[in-house]
């Protein structure tokens, strides 16, 4: 009878503590030390040149006495540019094009060089692509020889377009650019290559 006791008071302990799970401690919290990555984007270049190609879109005027049809017509020019900071930057830009300008059945070449101080926003859409807008003041030089034209003329000028990252130092630019010089020259289009400093 005392073994009985002896086993049945042995199991019923041994059944409790797995019931019970045996001595169960409470959990302590640990603290892992991570040390955190914090993946910082280089800071972007405050000088940047752009080199660019253009397609002049020629205007029909009046000058002076003659009626002048432009016709399109091609060039280059380079903006050199210093980022203020908040998305602004400073542009000084030079550009040179030629087209055909028509008066009545007589056709003469018609050479352009401008240059223009412009004020930049940039709007970053996505890390490698942006949209931006441009105001500045533009001084153009017009000479169509054929017609005794050599002026000088100035007035506002204002652009937009976009910016694709090619990496760090490259970027792709498109560009359409607005004179309110009234001459044959026109409006432009312009594709050029942005190279950061």
């Amino acid at each position: 009878m005392k073994k009985t006791l002896l086993a049945t008071a042995l199991a019923t302990q041994m059944f409790t503590q797995l019931y019970a799970g045996g001595n169960i401690e409470p959990l302590k919290p640990t603290i892992v030390n991570e040390t955190e990555i914090i993946e910082t984007k280089p800071a972007e270049s405050k000088f940047y040149i752009v080199i660019k190609g253009m397609n002049i879109l020629g205007e029909k005027v009046d000058h002076g006495l003659k009626l002048l049809d432009g016709g399109k017509g091609y060039g280059y020019g380079v903006d050199l540019g210093y980022r203020i900071g908040n998305g602004f930057s400073v542009e000084y830009d030079f550009s040179y094009s030629s087209n055909t300008v028509t008066e009545g059945t007589n056709k003469e070449t018609g050479k352009y060089y401008t240059s223009a101080l412009d004020l930049v926003y940039t709007y970053e859409i996505s890390e490698g692509f942006g949209l931006f807008g441009k105001a500045g003041y533009e001084y153009e030089w017009e000479k169509i020889n054929g017609y005794g034209i050599n002026s000088r003329n100035n007035n506002f000028v204002f652009g937009a377009g976009a910016e694709i990252a090619i990496n760090e130092t490259y970027k792709f630019v498109a560009e359409y650019e607005h004179s309110l010089i009234k001459g044959p020259r026109g409006d432009g289009i312009l594709l050029g290559l942005m190279i950061n400093f």
